[in-house]
């Protein structure tokens, strides 16, 4: 039974963490890709400290790791809670202005400084279960950071209760924030041993309820065009346009099928990102995306003979395609160690929280710590619309984040 008098603190600590920008820089090289991330990073380790957690640490890489002992004398599974600090770069995330609705009673939400920005009821259908909520969205002229400042917060304030309330047992609890999710580099420094978790979670879903264990694999392709430039005024018959070449490729791109915009549920996709060139040389990059990690090589495959067909239309020009591996379904992994999804469920059923087992149409650390080692599935955090200026959260929904972290604990003990 969780404490009906306990007063959680993950809205203030929210409404506090969206104030610092910690946008990621996908042309970064540096790691972080942007070091405003560790002003947040460095504060957490205040509050962790402030809590009770006195082992925690912000290391050379820009983690946060620290630990809850153990206050159970069963051999308990070490298990890790984890989020990010980082925000996506496509919507800036510097002065953000969060603004509560409280009391939620339908209908569409109209942003404060932007009245062109909208979230609709109707496209936005969870919005029918948070009536009588209070929900935290912007004020459109940013992002919030929901994605994934809730999930920290809610760790922290889940460990925050569990400090003031020792007579729930629990085994060893490790903790930590990462830099660089945003752009695919959050695990990239990860040092699995040093954290010590056997099993970890993510609390960077969506949806009350949510528990993902499974993911898109991915891959990304750069295919790069090489054509030959010669002066416009004398390039009759000698000159081929790179430029040209890479837009025939991308006219033979299916119209109905294999994009984001076209495909759901179990489908995957090709989807080209970028294109920058000019006459000599033109770059496409793509992102390629399938649950089954065997119809990545079918989908290469066929951009490879796209672009096969496509040189063949302008003699003398060549391309190079490169492949790069970036994360795998971590179903598969997930899959030999069925326990770690029964207890997030189980904790959820003890919350009466209606447990929303899906899969993930994209990647999260998860992905890549479960093939290193760490089997880490994906749980509800509350946000919504990520990566937007129409991101939301409703405050009753991180809090029953906490509490299902909370629960979480002391299934793992019980069942030990």
């Amino acid at each position: 039974m969780f404490d009906p008098n306990y007063k959680f603190t993950c809205v203030e600590r929210f409404l506090n963490y969206v104030k610092v920008d910690t946008q990621s820089n996908e042309d970064s090289k540096t790691f972080p890709s942007d070091p405003k991330q560790l002003e947040l990073s460095k504060q957490l380790v205040d509050e962790l400290k402030q809590i009770g957690l006195t082992d925690a640490e912000l290391d050379q890489h820009g983690y946060v790791m620290a630990t809850l002992p153990a206050n159970t004398d069963k051999e308990v599974s070490v298990i890790g809670f984890i989020a990010h600090v980082d925000t996506s770069p496509a919507v800036t995330g510097k002065d953000v202005n969060p603004v509560i609705h409280k009391n939620y009673q339908g209908g569409d939400i109209a942003l404060t400084k932007d009245s062109s920005k909208v979230i609709d009821a109707a496209g936005n259908p969870e919005l029918q279960d948070m009536i009588g909520m209070d929900i935290i969205t912007t004020d459109g002229t940013t992002l919030l950071g929901a994605d994934d400042k809730a999930g920290i917060a809610e760790i922290i304030d889940a460990m925050n209760y569990l400090v003031q309330h020792p007579e729930i047992k629990h085994g060893k609890i490790r903790v930590c924030f990462t830099p660089d999710e945003e752009v695919g580099r959050g695990t990239e420094k990860f040092d699995v041993a040093k954290f010590g978790a056997k099993y970890a979670y993510t609390i960077d879903g969506s949806t009350r309820g949510e528990v993902e264990t499974e993911t898109f694999s991915a891959d990304a392709v750069i295919i790069k065009f090489h054509g030959k430039n010669v002066h416009p005024g004398y390039a009759k018959n000698k000159m081929i346009n790179s430029v040209k070449i890479a837009s025939r490729f991308l006219e033979m791109l299916p119209k109905e099928t294999l994009s984001p915009e076209t495909t759901e549920k179990r489908e995957g996709y090709v989807h080209p990102t970028s294109i920058t060139g000019n006459e000599t040389l033109t770059t496409l990059k793509f992102i390629i995306r399938d649950f089954y990690a065997d119809r990545l090589q079918e989908f290469e495959d066929f951009l490879k003979d796209l672009c096969d067909k496509a040189i063949v239309q302008f003699p003398g020009a060549t391309y190079d395609f490169e492949v790069i591996q970036q994360y795998r379904n971590m179903k598969y992994v997930l899959d030999e160690h069925p326990q770690v999804e029964q207890f997030a469920v189980e904790a959820l059923n003890r919350l009466n929280i209606k447990p929303i087992q899906s899969a993930i149409r994209g990647g999260t650390d998860g992905s890549r710590l479960s093939y290193m080692g760490l089997p880490t599935p994906n749980l509800f955090a509350g946000g919504h619309n990520f990566h937007g200026y129409l991101e939301y959260v409703a405050v009753q929904d991180m809090e029953a984040s906490v509490k299902m972290i909370v629960t979480l604990a002391q299934v793992w003990e019980e069942k030990s």
